[in-house]
C-alpha cells in the first residue's frame, strides 16, 4: 500500500480543557526508527489517562479537578512525573495494522492486525529506566498512523472487531496486571470498586476467569448489567460497605476509586488480605490507620507498570474467548470532545471507542 507523508490526528496543545484539544488534518506520518513499525490506527478507546493526562491530574500541584490551563503547573503532570511536550497526540487504547516495518525488524510483519502494549519499555531503540504510558511520554494513537517498537504490538488472532478489540488493551491489562500482582486464584472473594468502568468490568470477567467469587461496587442502575458479566454480588456504590459484607470478608480489594469509602476496604480484608489500587476517581487523598495496616498483616500494592507476561496473557485470553468485549458507544476521532464528555459522565459500562477513516 500507498503510505501518505500526512494524516489526521487530534493534538493535544497544552493543559487544560477540552478546547486544548485540536484536530489536524496535516500531520506528518511518523516514520518508524529501525526497531519500530508503524500502525495505520483503526481503532482507539477512551479512557481516563486521556483526560487526566489533559487536565493535569497527575501532578501533585493540583487538586485533581477540570480546570483550565490557567494555574496547572506542568513540571510533573505525567506518569513519570516529568513535564509533557506539547503538542501531543494521546490515545493509549489501539487497535490496527502493521503497514511499514524499520531496518531490524522482520518485514513479514506487515499485514499484521495488532494491539499496542500501552506500558512502553522501550522508546527509539533505548530501554528505559521508567517505563512510559502510551500516548503520554510519547504520542499514542488519536491519529491515522503511529509507531511503537516492535516488542510493544502484540499480533492477535481473533474474530473480533478492530472497534471491539480496540475496547482491551489499556482497561485488561491494568485490571490483568492488578489481579496477577495481587495473586488472585480460585475460591478469593475479590472485591472490586468502580466496577462499572472499563478497568472495573475487565476486572470482573478477568477475576470470574480465575474462578474468583466477585463482589462488584457500582450504581443500582448497572447492577443488572455486572451480574451478566460474571459478578457473583452487587453492592451499591453508596452502600456502608463493612455493614453490607463484615469484617473480615475478602480475600482481596482491586481499587479504582479510593475516596471517603477508602478505610471500609482495609476493614472489610480478611488477615493477609491484599489490596491493590489502579485509580482515584474517588478523590487521592485517603485517610489510613496505620494500625490496621500491620495488625491485620496486609499487602497494599500500587499498579502502574505492567508485569513483563501480562499483556501477553491478556492477548490468549482474548484469543481463546475467555474475556469478551464491552463497547457502549463508538465516535469518529473528529468528535472526541463528545466521546470524552460522554465518558465523564460515567452513566455507560464498558469502554467508549473513537474510529479512524482508512
Amino acid at each position: 500500500m500507498t503510505i501518505p507523508t500526512t494524516m489526521q490526528g487530534i493534538q493535544l496543545i497544552g493543559h487544560g480543557g477540552s478546547e486544548m484539544l485540536q484536530l489536524n488534518e496535516a500531520i506528518a506520518v511518523p516514520t518508524p526508527s529501525a526497531n519500530e513499525v508503524l500502525i495505520q490506527v483503526a481503532a482507539a478507546g477512551v479512557n481516563n489517562t486521556d483526560i487526566n493526562t489533559r487536565i493535569g491530574w497527575y501532578s501533585k500541584h493540583t487538586d485533581g479537578a477540570e480546570t483550565s490551563s490557567n494555574g496547572i503547573s506542568a513540571e510533573d503532570a505525567s506518569w513519570t512525573g516529568s513535564a509533557l511536550r506539547f503538542p501531543l497526540i494521546q490515545g493509549a487504547d489501539v487497535c490496527g495494522t502493521i503497514v511499514a516495518v524499520g531496518e531490524r525488524v522482520d518485514a513479514q510483519r506487515i499485514g499484521e492486525r495488532v494491539l499496542i502494549e500501552p506500558c512502553l519499555r522501550e522508546v527509539d531503540g533505548q530501554l528505559l529506566d521508567q517505563p512510559w504510558y502510551y500516548g503520554s511520554e510519547c504520542d499514542g494513537g488519536f491519529a491515522q498512523y503511529t509507531t511503537v517498537a516492535a516488542r510493544h504490538a502484540y499480533a492477535v488472532n481473533s474474530k473480533l472487531t478492530d472497534i471491539e478489540l480496540a475496547s482491551f488493551p489499556c482497561s485488561y491489562s491494568t485490571a490483568e496486571n492488578m489481579l496477577t500482582r495481587a495473586k488472585v486464584v480460585a475460591q478469593d472473594r475479590v472485591l472490586i470498586s468502580g466496577a462499572s468502568g472499563g478497568v472495573g468490568s475487565a476486572a470482573v470477567q478477568l477475576a470470574k476467569a480465575r474462578g474468583a467469587y466477585v463482589i462488584a461496587i457500582t450504581s443500582p442502575s448497572k447492577s443488572k448489567q455486572l451480574l451478566a458479566l460474571g459478578a457473583d454480588e452487587v453492592i451499591p456504590r453508596d452502600a456502608d460497605l463493612v455493614e453490607a459484607l463484615s469484617e473480615n470478608s475478602v480475600d482481596v480489594v482491586i481499587d479504582l476509586v479510593a475516596g471517603e469509602q477508602w478505610p471500609q476496604f482495609l476493614q472489610l480484608l480478611k488477615p493477609g488480605g491484599r489490596y491493590a489500587v489502579s485509580g482515584a476517581i474517588g478523590g487521592p487523598l485517603v485517610e489510613l490507620d496505620v494500625r490496621t495496616l500491620y495488625l491485620k498483616d496486609l499487602t497494599l500494592m500500587g499498579c502502574t507498570v505492567l508485569g513483563e507476561e501480562v499483556f501477553h496473557n491478556l492477548v490468549q485470553r482474548i484469543e481463546r474467548g475467555e474475556i469478551k468485549p464491552i463497547v457502549a458507544q463508538t465516535f469518529p476521532l473528529a468528535q472526541i470532545v463528545a466521546a470524552q464528555t460522554l465518558f465523564l459522565q460515567k452513566q455507560h459500562v464498558g469502554k467508549i471507542v473513537l474510529t479512524l477513516a482508512s
